[in-house]
């Protein structure tokens, strides 16, 4: 029996647990917070990692393109991704 991927399971950022790296898929919605996210770095095609997340798991702390990052569940949730990267 195949072990299943965890990351392939995962649909969005906030699915991720700490330490899992993603590549990003794409930015769902057209409003300021997609666009947001999209000027911060997350773009499609881009490795990122979960480094950590609050307590009570809102928010998470990423790290995109060398830098870190904290993003609200909720918005962590408009990040699709496709695969595990390497």
């Amino acid at each position: 029996m195949k072990p299943i991927n965890p990351v392939r399971a995962a649909a969005n950022l906030a699915e991720l647990e700490t330490g899992m790296t993603a590549v990003v898929k794409q930015v769902k919605g057209k409003g300021p917070v997609a666009k947001r996210l999209m000027e911060m770095g997350i773009v499609p095609g881009v490795k990122v990692r979960v480094v950590k997340s609050a307590p009570f798991g809102d928010p998470i702390e990423l790290r995109v393109r060398g830098f870190s990052l904290a993003l609200r569940i909720s918005e962590a949730r408009k990040v699709e991704i496709m695969e595990k990267a390497v």
